[in-house]
């Protein structure tokens, strides 16, 4: 069972800290980009695609596109990027190296983690706790 407390453990054994400041800044570049790139990539391949496959393959894109851009889950999202975009090297072989440079782009952002400015960050973060003078 997943509740808040599996989540907060989860994170924080994958990354010690959230990146602040500049490495921080990096980082939501990072998910901006990749964001933007999984949802051009939608946009171009949606109305051209015809099949149920392709329809899937573009919805669960937008999904991890948008859960990147914000980052939620980012670790699980950025490591679903990878085998999302080897079915649309399968599925589609227009762009391969795009999709390969998206899919290497997800699992890296999955093992940096996603900095300070991130849902992520909010909600299973460390936190300071400041005791109050009474």
């Amino acid at each position: 069972m997943w509740d808040a407390q599996c989540g907060k453990t989860f994170l924080r054994r994958l990354f010690s800290t959230f990146a602040h400041g500049w490495p921080g800044a990096g980082l939501l570049l990072l998910r901006l980009v990749i964001a933007v790139a999984l949802v051009y990539q939608v946009t171009v391949t949606l109305p051209t695609g015809h099949s149920l496959q392709s329809a899937v393959i573009a919805i669960l894109t937008a999904m991890v596109a948008i859960l990147l851009l914000v980052g939620v889950w980012t670790p699980i999202t950025g490591a679903l990027t990878a085998p999302i975009e080897l079915l649309n090297i399968f599925a589609r072989a227009d762009n391969p190296w795009m999709c390969v440079l998206l899919g290497a782009l997800g699992i890296s952002i999955a093992m940096i983690g996603p900095g300070a400015w991130s849902v992520d960050a909010r909600r299973y973060g460390w936190k300071r706790i400041d005791p109050q003078d009474r």
